[in-house]
């Protein structure tokens, strides 16, 4: 079995603090994804620079092989000490899941992972280790797809201390229970993480006492998107694009006017455009038989990469999930590279469009390109694996 990982997270930063204190790092390498959180002592820059460098120099050493023992090694000599506490600290949980399907945990001081399995709360036994005078809960178990994992900063169990709850706060077993109650709703990992932070803040009265925050890994299989765009530079490529694009495992897309109109003919096959008022600002969508979503370009385009760098810069709330829920070209685009896709397969045509050709509209390769660009960045950051072919 090859496992991959979908993976999102939000922060709440403590109350009328501009910086958060906790920090996540979500790494890739040849054989495993590390998705790493770590919260920095106190609050506002000096809570960021611990977590950031605590973060940073643990993913960089992960990712370069290096064993626990010298991480934590590391962090304990690297991290300035406070003059009160007299201590270096920053807590943080380290997640590994191999596309092997063997994954590794690793805590100091965070609240526990919640771990759901086939809809029920699991817990694993784990082994304490102690390195440089530091406790380190060590977990090793095999993961199977749907498996859900939530960490956590302990901003998140002390939700609602003081106010709603009273002194308790929300307990690790008050917010598992919400988080598996949350799972029968989404599996998405965007709308999970969305959902524990929105709860969160609502427990805080949305005056957080501390940063907060969670962040989710669920374990999918691969999922492929394809994506075709633009015409090819010479007509006689139409059929060859056509033929490589179709024998592609995955999901098809085919975006722009002329793109449609060359699968179409190549497939022999019609086009039946759907048209929907509901939405003025995004062009049409069509049918095409063996294509999975038809959309127009350039507009459609520009539209899904705003919901795509919201999605990047953290910016996902229920609006948001509203937004990429409607049905239009756009959000359809948007949602299945968001919860639907692990690698991005584009198919770039590089002709200018015939139809702009005499016109101030003569743009348009430059423009199509520049969106092309841009989408192979932004998925990029959001850890999907692209491949791009040009024609």
């Amino acid at each position: 079995m090859s496992v991959s990982i979908d993976v999102a997270w939000k922060s709440l930063n403590k109350h009328e603090e501009e910086l958060c204190g906790d920090k996540v790092e979500i790494l890739k390498t040849k054989d495993s994804d590390i998705l790493i959180l770590a919260d920095g002592m106190g609050s506002g820059v000096k809570a960021n620079i611990l977590a950031t460098l605590t973060s940073k120099i643990l993913g960089t050493m992960l990712y370069e092989g290096a064993d626990i023992e010298s991480c934590v090694e590391t962090i304990a000599k690297t991290l300035p000490i406070c003059k009160v506490r007299k201590v270096a600290y920053a807590t943080f949980s380290i997640l590994q899941i191999f596309h092997s399907g063997e994954a590794y945990l690793a805590e100091f001081d965070n609240p526990s992972c919640v771990f759901i399995r086939d809809g029920k709360i699991v817990q694993y036994p784990y082994e304490v280790r102690e390195i440089e005078g530091k406790k380190i809960h060590e977990y090793r178990f095999q993961v199977k797809k749907n498996d859900c994992f939530v960490l956590m900063s302990d901003g998140v169990i002390y939700a609602g201390a003081g106010s709603i709850l009273n002194l308790q706060g929300w307990t690790w077993e008050a917010m598992a229970e919400y988080t598996l109650k949350c799972t029968k709703k989404t599996m998405s990992a965007s709308r999970l993480a969305m959902m524990l932070s929105q709860a969160c803040d609502e427990l805080y009265e949305e005056k957080p006492g501390d940063d907060t925050t969670v962040a989710v890994a669920r374990v999918i299989e691969r999922r492929v998107v394809n994506i075709f765009t633009g015409p090819p530079r010479a007509k006689e490529d139409d059929e060859r694009l056509m033929h490589e694009f179709m024998h592609m495992e995955g999901k098809k897309v085919v975006s722009g006017g002329t793109s449609a109109n060359i699968a179409a003919r190549v497939l022999g096959r019609e086009i039946i455009t759907k048209v929907d008022s509901r939405n003025p600002d995004v062009p049409p969508m069509a049918v095409l038989e063996g294509i999975d979503l038809v959309t127009e370009g350039v507009l459609t385009l520009g539209k899904c990469l705003k919901l795509l760098k919201k999605y990047v810069n953290d910016e996902f709330d229920e609006e948001f999930f509203d937004e990429l829920d409607a049905d239009n070209g756009a959000s359809r685009l948007a949602k299945l590279l968001i919860e639907e896709c692990t690698e991005l397969n584009l198919f770039v045509g590089t002709a200018v469009n015939e139809a702009h050709q005499e016109t101030e509209l003569n743009f348009d390769l430059s423009m199509r390109q520049n969106l092309v660009d841009q989408l192979i960045r932004t998925a990029e950051e959001m850890g999907r694996t692209v491949a791009v072919k040009y024609y």
